[in-house]
């Protein structure tokens, strides 16, 4: 799995311990977008605009709450960025969202938490034809034509 990640300047710890533990499990290989930028809207968009192109599986994006970038990622058409807070929201993020963005925040969640957030979302797949595919198309289609 390919997975894109970037944060705000306030999160780069966060980003940096989170990419340890992606890197030791296993989980895909990681490309860093930074977190240089303190406009966290433009490192926003710049993983959502290559997860969208499918460049990447999914994304992952940190700044203090996590609501500002999922904002930002989810103007980029191809991009549905959940904000996770608890490991159900994350794997429901996939089974029923068949979300491509992870959101978090760096100053409301510790670290353990924010791995097993990681973890559940980047295990979890959605399930083409399930009952949550009538939901993903509705808003898929709704966002190809706007």
């Amino acid at each position: 799995m390919k997975i894109a990640i970037g944060c705000d300047p306030n999160a780069e710890n966060e980003k940096q311990a989170l990419k340890k533990y992606i890197e030791e499990k296993g989980f895909g290989e990681i490309t860093d977008f930074g977190s240089d930028d303190a406009i966290y809207a433009h490192t926003a968009f710049a993983v959502a605009e290559a997860v969208a192109a499918g460049e990447y599986d999914r994304g992952i994006l940190l700044c203090g709450t996590g609501l500002g970038m999922s904002i930002a990622a989810n103007k980029v058409k191809g991009a549905y960025a959940a904000l996770a807070t608890d490991v159900y929201s994350a794997q429901r993020a996939r089974l029923s969202n068949d979300a491509n963005i992870l959101c978090m925040g760096a100053f409301t969640s510790g670290a353990k938490v924010r791995e097993l957030i990681t973890e559940a979302f980047l295990t979890n797949e959605f399930v083409p034809g399930c009952s949550s595919q009538p939901k993903v198309d509705a808003y898929v289609e709704y966002d190809s034509n706007r």
